[in-house]
């Protein structure tokens, strides 16, 4: 789909038209939140299902091409995600990760292809027609004003108002019912200043502040980048929790025991491509490295033909580039 031009099949329509009045609440209750009926997994005591989660894609992207000048960034890529499901996006350092999700959050418009949200066409050409569909992106800079407290950063360029006047309490008693509903104990006061906070408390609060608005799907860039182990496991732990409650999460990561502890499917990028996107359960932590690095292991991915471009050159070292169970996380992002 070109910018601008309908889709053949069925016209893309404006966000505003895709969705009724009634998609828009300001925000998403506990309520919600708390509602699901959850089964375990099979890989453990710790990984939980929802009942009843609807098998359509909340999001579904077909074709998409992207080019900026001379230069094909994205090519031809499908990419989908799931209500209840966390979809780990991988794929070395220039794959393409960032464009593809500056696309999905109205950053960078598509040159063509079909973006669908529940299955219908919409045209999603800025962050805030990404956000009336419940779009959150979060970045890896996390974009909180240390100068300000929690509930001023959560509610940031959507404060609520009292006649002229800011409803401070209105906003201090939603983000205190966010956290909570998420279980999150560890910031203690949310009057507490942003700059006061761990690595760990700030990635919290800046998760909290994509579900505080009625959100649908969440994509999370390298959430526990420079974190210690314990932070790490506390934002992992968030990261499932968001999607047992029903929202349709996509966590960037290079380390692969953090993707392969809390992903249900794994979507490989490799030049621009989507080689792969598969049940995590299905593929090891050795062809998801060969999916990144090469474009294909065994059967997934690229066909071997001369079209295939080479894999670059790596330089060995004593660790694993991509954190193999015991070895090293990986590259830096």
């Amino acid at each position: 789909m070109t910018r601008g031009t309908p889709v053949p099949e069925e016209p893309a329509v404006p966000v505003a038209a895709a969705l009724p009045a009634a998609a828009f609440p300001d925000r998403l209750s506990p309520a919600t939140l708390t509602g699901q009926s959850l089964v375990p997994r099979d890989r453990g005591a710790a990984r939980w299902e929802p009942l009843g989660m609807s098998a359509t894609p909340v999001l579904d992207l077909r074709g998409i091409n992207k080019s900026f000048g001379p230069v094909k960034v994205l090519h031809d890529v499908s990419f989908t995600a799931r209500p209840g499901e966390v979809t780990a996006l991988v794929g070395d350092n220039g794959a393409g990760k960032s464009t593809l999700v500056k696309c999905i959050g109205g950053i960078h418009p598509i040159d063509s292809g079909r973006y669908l949200w529940d299955g219908r066409p919409v045209r999603v050409d800025s962050p805030r027609a990404a956000s009336a569909l419940g779009i959150e992106v979060v970045h890896q800079d996390l974009s909180l004003c240390e100068n300000l407290d929690i509930v001023q950063n959560m509610f940031l360029g959507r404060e609520r108002r009292r006649g002229i006047v800011l409803d401070e309490p209105a906003m201090e008693e939603l983000a205190i019912s966010t956290l909570s509903s998420l279980s999150v104990r560890t910031v203690g006061s949310v009057r507490r200043p942003v700059a006061t906070l761990s690595g760990g408390q700030r990635q919290t609060v800046a998760i909290a502040r994509a579900v505080l608005w009625d959100s649908r799907l969440v994509i999370l860039d390298e959430p526990a980048a420079a974190l210690g182990v314990a932070q790490t496991q506390q934002v992992l732990e968030l990261v499932r929790r968001l999607a047992d409650r029903g929202l349709a999460v996509v966590l960037i990561s290079h380390n692969m025991n953090d993707v392969f502890a809390v992903s249900d499917r794994i979507a490989a990028l490799y030049l621009g491509r989507m080689v792969a996107q598969v049940p995590a359960t299905d593929v090891t932590h050795a062809q998801v490295v060969e999916l990144i690095t090469s474009g294909r292991s065994g059967d997934l991915g690229l066909p071997r033909d001369a079209d295939t471009p080479p894999a670059p050159a790596r330089p060995r070292t004593s660790h694993s580039a991509w954190g193999a169970p015991g070895q090293a996380a990986g590259p830096p992002s």
